[in-house]
């Protein structure tokens, strides 16, 4: 009988399929993401008569919240790390680089989100049924506040700038009601003095 010793290793993700072959799966499970998110896959692995000289054959079953282009990259992480591990006992390696792995994929998958979420939170459609609507409910409410110290006849001033203003004459006294100094009764009063509207 084969000694397993992934077995001790991996107690509640080790299941042995055949003795001859030695065949053996190991569910390996990432750590967990946000809210609790997680990606799995089980590795399959088959001794040939000659491990550990002779890389042993290595199988993903349908992976749990994986895309395919992850796998692929998994795969070609299990054929790095069983050549470079060739002669030894190596089980324990590929299936620890595995491990990283997955939590690096659901650290992207998180990352993913969180930009997605960005640009639907930059984006404005402004062909939305509402948003006309809603952009003016908004200009409004920014016009009172802005005009909130100003007085009835300077909002109305404000509004019709640009198109026709219309003057109230009655602020202005007439003419005739103002009390001017006739520079004629004054008995310094030379019209062709030069230094005189210097003196004003």
């Amino acid at each position: 009988m084969t000694d397993y010793a992934q077995e001790s290793i991996y107690p509640d993700s080790f299941m042995v399929l055949s003795e001859n072959p030695p065949s053996f799966t190991i569910t390996v499970t990432s750590e967990a993401g946000e809210n609790d998110e997680t990606v799995q896959t089980t590795l399959k692995f088959t001794y040939s008569e000659k491990y550990p000289d002779e890389v042993p054959l290595y199988e993903i079953f349908p992976p749990e919240n994986l895309e395919e282009n992850d796998v692929s990259d998994i795969l070609r992480l299990l054929a790095v790390q069983a050549e470079e591990n060739l002669g030894m006992v190596m089980i324990f390696t590929p299936v620890t680089a595995v491990q990283e792995k997955l939590n690096d994929i659901v650290d992207q998958i998180k990352t993913r989100r969180e930009e997605e979420k960005k640009t639907r939170n930059r984006t404005i459609i402004p062909w939305h049924p509402n948003y006309n609507r809603e952009f003016l409910k908004l200009e409004e409410k920014h016009k009172r506040r802005t005009n909130h110290n100003l007085d009835t006849s300077d909002i109305q001033f404000l509004e019709d700038a640009g198109n026709n203003v219309e003057v109230d004459k009655s602020l202005f006294q007439e003419m005739d009601d103002l009390e001017l100094e006739d520079d004629e009764d004054d008995p310094d009063y030379n019209p062709a003095d030069p230094e005189r509207d210097l003196a004003d």
